[in-house]
């Protein structure tokens, strides 16, 4: 595995020697990984490879059967999503656990609504999502309508914006990109942009297009059948490197299958 140093400022987040199974099968074997303070992380690999599964483990929505998490230079065994959230850590995934009924600033409050009494507190949201989408540069006509009416890009952006306001420190995204059109996907890119322009946020991105992702992290680690093989800044890697790795190993097993046929 190629390595290189921690960016200044630390690591914000460990995971240390990961072992996930399920069963007889290993999802993943002996995953190291880590984060710097403000950094973009993507994390690459095959389908199976095993991302969603670690994604879950950092976002304490399942537990690692071995190994240690680091929050800020303290052991941790996150113990539920509610719990990763207490220590900053939110995650947005391709479902983007939205209500496509509900209005924008619903969704921005989703249980977390502010209320008067007992009714809703409609217009202090309303003000308030408006100003935060405002504020993250996030384009929507009205704040007012159904998340139903809004394209993907801007669904996505929906969705980041309510971890971020939620002061997520380390923001996990599980395919922010994908079946996306050119122009939705500029939408998040350059929200991400914005998002490292401002610092604070540190963030790991899942994602199957090795040029994105190379153009919006710092760093990329490959992973491949349960372990990180490449760990590398991204402006000494690229796009042919990682093709080529990945088809190396495509060949392997296509190798293995037919010694053992």
């Amino acid at each position: 595995m190629t390595s290189q140093a921690t960016e200044p400022g630390g690591d914000t987040l460990r995971a240390e020697h990961i072992v996930k199974r399920f069963g007889a099968v290993t999802a993943l074997e002996d995953v190291n990984l880590r984060l710097g303070r403000g950094e973009v992380l993507g994390l690459l690999g095959d389908n199976g490879a095993g991302k969603s599964t670690l994604l879950k483990i950092l976002c304490g929505f399942q537990q690692q059967d071995a190994g240690r998490l680091v929050i800020n230079g303290e052991e941790v065994r996150l113990r539920s999503v509610d719990h990763a959230r207490s220590l900053g850590i939110d995650a947005v995934y391709q479902d983007l656990a939205l209500i496509n009924q509900l209005s924008v600033y619903h969704n921005m409050f989703l249980n977390r609504e502010r209320v008067r009494g007992t009714l809703l507190s409609n217009r202090s949201m309303r003000d308030t999502a408006r100003q935060h989408l405002d504020e993250m540069g996030i384009n929507i006509r009205s704040v007012d309508v159904p998340v139903a009416s809004l394209s993907g890009g801007q669904r996505q952006a929906i969705a980041i914006a309510r971890a971020v306001y939620s002061d997520a420190k380390i923001l996990l995204l599980d395919e922010p990109l994908a079946a996306m059109g050119a122009k939705e996907v500029a939408i998040i890119l350059d929200l991400l942009q914005d998002l490292k322009r401002r610092g604070g946020i540190s963030i790991i991105i899942i994602a199957h297009n090795y040029g994105q992702a190379l153009e919006i992290c710092d760093r990329i680690n490959l992973l491949q059948h349960g372990e990180i093989t490449l760990d590398k800044l991204s402006k000494d890697t690229s796009v042919t490197e990682l093709n080529d790795i990945v088809v190396a190993e495509y060949r392997r097993a296509m190798e293995e299958r037919q010694r053992s046929a």
